[in-house]
């Protein structure tokens, strides 16, 4: 198979086991039902994945694959804030509500489901991880000196708060991820005044 096939078996496997998930409940989910929802046999599933938690997994590096890249390719002169105001515009037209709908709904399982709170952290954890790399080489730091490292970590905190905050909003329509995500970083900005 090729990696966009893979990708793409890795990203349908992660819609099915949330939907499953709200449904049911992580508990009452097997993993020959994530497979079945998702088309593949219990033993394709397993060389996917090692838990049936980590199943979503792609659904939430999906969008800090894409940030990363465009961090990668962002031209010097312009600041890396402005990196997160970007749309994907190549995803196929309805994806973007699909997963929208699917990783609001993960992220409300994140309150009540600690396996899937710790994928939630973990994902983040690791991304904060690459932000770092990413500053470091922009910017001819080490990924481990403190600049890098503290400039990661805001960008982390704020993408994960803001994703947090919508999808826990009255308002989890996908066209107002963007906003939250620009308040987010405007905070962080502002830093510790006050």
């Amino acid at each position: 198979m090729t990696e966009r096939r893979k990708a793409e078996t890795r990203l349908q496997i992660a819609r099915e086991a949330v939907r499953l998930f709200a449904e049911r409940g992580v508990a009452a989910t097997t993993a020959d039902e994530i497979a079945a929802a998702a088309g593949i046999s219990q033993r394709t599933l397993w060389r996917y994945t090692s838990s049936k938690e980590l199943c979503v997994s792609p659904l939430l590096t999906y969008a800090l694959d894409f940030v990363t890249a465009l961090m990668r390719s962002w031209p010097r002169d312009r600041p890396l804030v402005e990196v997160v105001g970007v749309t994907p515009s190549s995803l196929p037209v309805g994806a973007a509500d699909t997963d929208a709908e699917a990783l609001r709904d993960l992220v409300l399982l994140t309150r009540t489901e600690p396996g899937l709170r710790a994928v939630w952290l973990q994902v983040h954890h690791d991304a904060e991880l690459v932000f770092a790399e990413v500053i470091a080489e922009r910017t001819g730091h080490g990924p481990d000196d403190l600049e890098p490292r503290m400039q990661a970590t805001l960008l982390n905190g704020a993408l994960r708060i803001a994703v947090e905050q919508w999808a826990w909003s009255a308002d989890p329509e996908p066209s107002s991820l963007p906003r939250t995500v620009h308040r987010a970083l405007d905070i962080a900005r502002a830093g510790l005044s006050g």
